[in-house]
C-alpha cells in the first residue's frame, strides 16, 4: 500500500502538473479578480521552477558531493542501488542515463576497495510484470568480468525502503559485517543513506551520476526559463517529498 500511495503522491508534487492545473483553472475562471490571481501564480511558479541557476544551486546543496570511503580501507560489500536500467516491451534490458552507478561500482571492485557487490532492485512497474532490474545488472556485471561468487542479487525490492530492508536481511543471513559502501546517484544518496541507517545498516556514501555541480553560469541560465529544468524538478521533488514521507512514517 505504501508503494502505491507513494506513486500516486508523486503525481501531485510535480511543478509541471501544478502549472497545468492552474492554467486550466485560469481558462475557466469567470471572476476577473480570481483570474488575475491565477495568472500571477501561474507566471511566478513557471519562472521559479524553470530557472536553471536556482535549481542547480538547490541540488548541489542537497546532494552528497563527496565519498565517505576511507583511503586505504577495504570494504566487504558495495551496495549498488538500482535505477540505472530498465526493460523494453520485450523484456530486453538497457542501461539509462544513470549508468554511472554501474561504472563506479565496477571501478571500486577493480580497485579492490569493495570485495563483493550487492545489487538491489526489483521492478517498480505498477502496470506490467517485468523482471527485476537486478537480474539485468547481474548479467552485465558477469559480462564485465566480475565473478559470480562476488555478486549478491536482491531482485524483489520496489523502492528505497525495500532496498534497505531486503539488503539487511541478505547481509545478516550471510553474516557479513559493515561498514558497507552505498552506491547511488548523488541526488538520491541523502534519502538512501537515511533509510539504510534507519534499517540498521552501517553505510558510507559513494555518490555517482553527477547531474549537478558547481559551475559558472551564463546570463541565459540566470534569467531565461528552461523547459528542461521544469521537468527536472520532478526528480528533485520526488527526493524531497520522499525523505519527508519516509521520516514521518518512521522509515528514515
Amino acid at each position: 500500500m505504501f508503494f502505491i500511495l507513494s506513486k500516486i503522491l508523486f503525481l501531485f508534487v510535480q511543478p509541471f502538473n501544478w502549472i497545468l492545473v492552474l492554467f486550466i483553472f485560469y481558462l475557466f475562471a469567470k471572476n476577473e479578480k480570481i483570474k488575475k490571481r491565477l495568472l500571477v501564480a501561474l507566471i511566478a511558479i513557471t519562472l521559479i521552477f524553470s530557472n536553471e541557476y536556482l535549481h542547480n544551486e538547490i541540488e548541489v546543496a542537497r546532494q552528497v558531493n563527496d565519498s565517505g570511503i576511507v583511503p586505504g580501507k577495504q570494504y566487504e560489500v558495495g551496495i549498488l542501488l538500482g535505477g540505472m536500467a530498465g526493460y523494453d516491451k520485450n523484456n530486453v534490458g538497457h542501461f539509462s542515463g544513470a549508468a554511472d552507478r554501474f561504472i563506479q561500482t565496477n571501478i571500486l571492485y577493480r580497485q579492490g576497495i569493495i570485495k563483493k557487490i550487492l545489487i538491489t532492485s526489483g521492478s517498480a512497474n505498477l502496470v506490467y510484470k517485468q523482471p527485476g532490474e537486478a537480474d539485468y545488472i547481474v548479467e552485465e556485471l558477469l559480462k564485465s568480468g566480475v565473478p559470480a561468487k562476488d555478486i549478491i542479487k536482491e531482485n524483489k525490492s520496489r523502492n528505497t525502503y525495500e532496498n534497505a530492508i531486503f539488503s539487511k536481511q541478505i547481509l545478516d543471513s550471510l553474516h557479513i559485517q559493515g561498514p558497507f559502501v552505498l552506491i547511488s546517484s548523488a541526488t538520491h544518496l541523502p534519502r538512501a543513506m537515511s533509510v539504510f541507517k534507519k534499517a540498521g545498516l552501517n553505510v558510507v556514501p559513494f555518490p555517482s551520476v553527477f547531474y549537478y555541480c558547481n559551475k559558472i553560469y551564463t546570463i541565459q541560465q540566470y534569467l531565461l526559463p528552461s523547459l528542461t529544468v521544469l521537468i527536472d524538478w520532478e526528480g528533485t521533488m520526488k527526493e524531497i517529498i520522499g525523505i519527508l514521507v519516509y521520516k514521518l512514517s518512521g522509515k528514515a
